[in-house]
């Protein structure tokens, strides 16, 4: 349809210039001394218009026949680019499908026909690794450090990386701290450093990564859980000779992550050992009144410290007795406050309890204790040799 309505349209214009020639009786005079010349008007215009359209073409060819060198230097390095685009296209889809020769070889190829393209360096560079060429590898990371600042930031985030890989810690942590001095912080570095933190026992530095990933949603609370407990576990472990400063890092960690359980059946026999307990009895007993954990109850005569901090966990524990009276945690518990203010028989009592629910080494260990402080040594050396029984088939199990 539209080209019926071109077509018409130029018909009519074609109609309508015949037409106006031919009641145009008008003339062009030229002169130029001692000539004249006289043309037609219509004539005269027809000229002007063709010679007005073959100068148009012929400086159109004059252009183009100077630009030619130009538009074929264009086109060859369109091409170069073409080939590197797909060099470097070809080694990344061979880096993940794990073909590191091909990946090399195409990585290569798109360094030399790019002038130097830093990620084509760089997966270059992570071929080589996966090839285990040392070598190569390392004169691959030294042309990316030629592009400078261009690549700056994905070379140290690969040589982390690939150092943590290759358990070579220390390198990752100096390539980490060289992208923080430089202002960068991102959850990929964020995750980086906290695999290094872990592996070099920085465990501050640690809890500070997990709450960080946390906070961008980068970890959820659960996945969070176990790396802060173990971090704040092992920083406790290392304080347990300054209980001051146990005490302090201790208060510092935030409520929402004492609520984790595991982690207060960790620090609970580091806070005993450096006498700081009772300022785990408050958080504890908390959580059980919650959600009853036998494992956390028999952890519980930690807590006290002093005669009267045993008095109050014993009469506690007894008040949680009426609900769990045949939780073994409980009555172990029970049995060894009993024995701390000398109510040797309740103790007994607890402990053989506790024995007869769940018969563990602890349990045994501490009926060998309590015997010989009453001096009965055959019952003693009984519940002596029975843990180690127990022991000893842990070991062959």
């Amino acid at each position: 349809m539209r080209a019926l309505i071109w077509l018409i349209g130029i018909f009519a214009l074609a109609v309508g210039v015949t037409m106006l020639a031919g009641v145009n009786d008008g003339y062009v005079l030229v002169v130029l001394s001692p000539w004249r010349a006289q043309v037609s008007l219509n004539l005269f215009i027809v000229v002007l218009v063709v010679g007005v359209a073959l100068i148009h073409l012929l400086l159109r060819m004059v252009t183009r026949t100077v630009q030619l060198p130009g538009r074929v230097a264009r086109w060859r390095e369109r091409r170069r680019r073409d080939k590197a685009d797909r060099a470097l296209h070809g080694s990344v889809t061979a880096l993940f499908e794990g073909r590191f020769s091909e990946a090399l070889k195409s990585a290569s190829t798109a360094y030399s026909s790019s002038d130097g393209s830093s990620m084509a360096a760089l997966v270059a560079a992570r071929a080589a690794y996966g090839l285990q060429d040392d070598t190569r590898y390392r004169e691959w990371l030294d042309h990316a450090a030629e592009q400078g600042k261009e690549s700056e930031v994905a070379r140290l985030m690969t040589e982390a990386e690939l150092a943590i890989d290759a358990r070579q810690f220390e390198l990752a942590a100096a390539r980490l701290g060289q992208l923080r001095e430089t202002g960068h912080k991102h959850i990929a570095m964020l995750r980086l450093e906290s695999k290094v933190a872990f592996e070099l026992g920085r465990w501050e530095e640690l809890v500070n990564n997990v709450r960080q990933l946390r906070k961008h949603k980068a970890l959820s609370a659960e996945q969070a859980a176990p790396a802060l407990r173990r971090a704040h576990a092992e920083r406790m472990r290392q304080l347990v000779g300054d209980p001051s400063a146990l005490l302090a890092y201790w208060q510092e960690i935030p409520s929402e992550e004492l609520a984790d359980r595991g982690l207060i059946k960790d620090v609970l026999p580091l806070m005993a050992r450096a006498g700081q307990a009772m300022h785990v009895r408050a958080q504890t007993e908390t959580l059980l009144d919650e959600q009853w954990d036998s494992d956390l109850a028999r952890l519980y005569a930690s807590c006290a410290n002093t005669m009267d901090d045993t008095n109050a966990c014993l009469h506690k524990a007894e008040a949680w007795l009426e609900k769990q009276p045949r939780d073994a945690g409980l009555l172990f518990a029970l049995g060894q406050l009993c024995r701390r203010v000398e109510l040797w028989g309740k103790a007994q009592s607890y402990l053989e309890a506790s024995l007869s629910v769940d018969p563990q080494v602890g349990t045994h260990l501490a009926l060998a204790h309590l015997f010989e402080t009453l001096e009965r040594r055959d019952e003693a050396q009984r519940h002596y040799r029975a843990a180690a029984e127990k022991m000893a088939v842990g070991a062959l199990a």
